[in-house]
């Protein structure tokens, strides 16, 4: 453990509880790609398997819980409480363009063919795309409420801390998992233009902004 990687941790957990705060509030899911929420819930399923398998400490296992708990909410509102909000028609990223490279990619890298490690690095390269149905979204309505903004830009500041993370566990512990540092990069970079459009907007005082993002 680290000031990075509990950064890291906390800016994730700030995104999930926004975002699931935003919904539950205004009774609504408008904005909101519901396939994006999708993947990270089986971004979260396939990667803490283990769970029942492997204790590495209290923490490690809390923080577990609390993310599949937040991401089968968020789930559950968008397709079950307020369904009737759902924009089913701006939500239209193909996911099977992600699911089935992502799927090839998992088990040309993983370092072992078993369950668990198979299982890890699909999380991994998945989590590294999951957020392109809401980019997506985005950038065909043109607009995103102040309150999705927020919970991209702790989203994405998660990832960034969590290569600060890497780098100091590589100088401090010699360890480097490529496939980890590989797709979190990725995942970064996807956030670039939002980071300087979000806080463009912010200094600004806009409530909506437009994310020009290409998808």
């Amino acid at each position: 453990m680290n000031a990075f990687r509990l950064g890291g941790d906390m800016s994730h957990l700030v995104a999930l509880l926004i975002l699931l705060s935003k919904i539950w509030r205004s009774k609504s899911c408008a904005g909101i790609s519901g396939k994006s929420q999708l993947l990270f819930a089986l971004v979260f399923t396939t990667r803490y398997l283990d769970l029942f398998i492997v204790f590495i400490s209290y923490y490690n296992t809390i923080m577990k819980v609390v993310f599949l708990g937040l991401s089968y909410a968020t789930v559950y509102l968008i397709y079950i409480r307020f369904r009737n909000s759902y924009d089913s028609e701006n939500d239209s990223f193909r996911v099977d363009f992600l699911l089935v490279p992502v799927t090839a990619l998992t088990f040309l890298e993983s370092y072992e063919i078993t369950p668990t490690e198979v299982l890890w690095t699909f999380s991994i390269f998945l989590e590294a795309v999951a957020i392109m149905p809401q980019l997506f979204m985005i950038t065909k309505t043109g607009k995103a409420e102040s309150i999705t903004t927020h919970y991209l830009f702790f989203l994405g500041l998660y990832r960034a801390l969590y290569i600060g993370n890497w780098v100091w566990r590589y100088y401090t512990e010699y360890t480097l998992d490529k496939v980890a540092v590989v797709s979190g990069v990725v995942q970064t970079i996807f956030y670039c233009d939002f980071f300087y459009l979000y806080v463009t907007n912010v200094l600004q005082g806009n409530e909506k902004m437009s994310l020009p993002i290409p998808v």
